[in-house]
């Protein structure tokens, strides 16, 4: 009889403590584990601020999968080497920076109502890689490289770079600068239209 008597008494015991700390949990005040965060991030320093006049008349939202291989010659893959799948998703605008526009390049005619336009060529901003999006699928490494990595902090800095390169030759290849173009001379026809002028472009 004692030895279940000490058990009950240890099943009580313990459902005790659970409950404890089940309400202590409750309470974060009376709660041991509870974790405090600390921010102790430098502040924003504002490095530059600069004027923007570029018209984004155009964007495009891409994918791709980096497949990117490291081998050893003369050496069997499980031995030394590594093999990389990566997930990047992003988008790229593209603007017409207006504020290139010489004087000269606007030729308005007040008599005929008639404005004359020589607009800058589209470009491609930098690709914006979306995060949520963007992660590492499989990584098949080499004895010798997961040896490594032990020792050293991953790097995934190479992925990311070829996939932005990547990204920005689809862009290219979207046609996006040609649409970004199309889109102003449309914005600016409606825009001159409203204020009772023609527009022609050069």
């Amino acid at each position: 009889m004692k030895p279940r008597r000490w058990l009950v008494r240890g099943v009580v015991a313990m459902l005790a403590v659970v409950l404890v700390l089940w309400l202590a949990s409750l309470l974060p005040n009376l709660n041991p584990f509870a974790t405090r965060t600390t921010d102790r991030s430098q502040p924003v320093l504002l490095q530059s601020v600069r004027n923007l006049a570029q018209f984004h008349a155009a964007v495009g939202d891409f994918q791709v999968v980096v497949d990117i291989e490291h081998d050893v010659p003369h050496l069997p893959d499980f031995v030394a080497g590594e093999r990389t799948l990566f997930v990047a998703a992003g988008t790229v605008d593209a603007y017409v920076d207006l504020a290139t526009l010489p004087t000269e390049a606007l030729r308005v005619d007040r008599t005929a109502r008639s404005i004359e336009v020589r607009l800058p060529a589209a470009a491609l901003a930098e690709p914006s890689l979306d995060n949520d999006r963007t992660y590492l699928v499989t990584q098949q490494r080499g004895l010798w490289n997961r040896t490594k990595a032990v020792f050293e902090t991953p790097d995934q800095q190479e992925y990311y770079r070829v996939a932005a390169d990547k990204i920005s030759d689809a862009a290219r290849e979207a046609g996006l600068t040609e649409r970004a173009a199309a889109n102003t001379r449309d914005t600016l026809t409606g825009l001159f239209a409203s204020l009772g002028f023609r527009v022609t472009f050069r």
